[in-house]
């Protein structure tokens, strides 16, 4: 064996739990800019680009927290992505509250943070543990 073979037979691949994780916030991301474009005008600097910023900074956080070995890394960007949800979630309600999207928006909407929600505290208690 060679040294790029160990290399290779070394690396981690990331797990099924986030493989569906990142498919579910993809699917999260898909469904949250479908929204968004039936937003009135004057919201596109506003709540739309907080919305999306929201989103985009959780993806990042999702995809260091994948490729992160160190767990203190990993545990750091789990608890981003956290934050992100969380910002995601109050900027939803407020979507609804100023009537931009339906009570079946405002529902599925919620649902599918939720489901990721759900995932990510499974994964950061996973982390903790080891």
């Amino acid at each position: 064996m060679n040294n790029q073979e160990k290399v290779i037979d070394n690396t981690k691949k990331p797990s099924n739990t986030t493989l569906k994780i990142y498919q579910k916030y993809l699917e999260l991301i898909y469904y949250s800019n479908d929204i968004v474009r039936k937003y009135p005008k004057s919201e596109n600097f506003a709540l739309v680009k907080e919305i999306k910023n929201s989103l985009y900074i959780g993806l990042r956080n999702l995809m260091y927290a994948i490729k992160s070995f160190n767990k203190k890394d990993k545990l750091t960007y789990l608890n981003e992505f956290d934050v992100s949800l969380n910002l995601l979630k109050v900027q939803v309600r407020l979507s609804y509250k100023y009537k931009y999207i339906t009570i079946k928006n405002y529902e599925s909407w919620s649902s599918l943070i939720t489901d990721v929600c759900n995932m990510l505290g499974g994964w950061i208690i996973s982390c903790q543990k080891r």
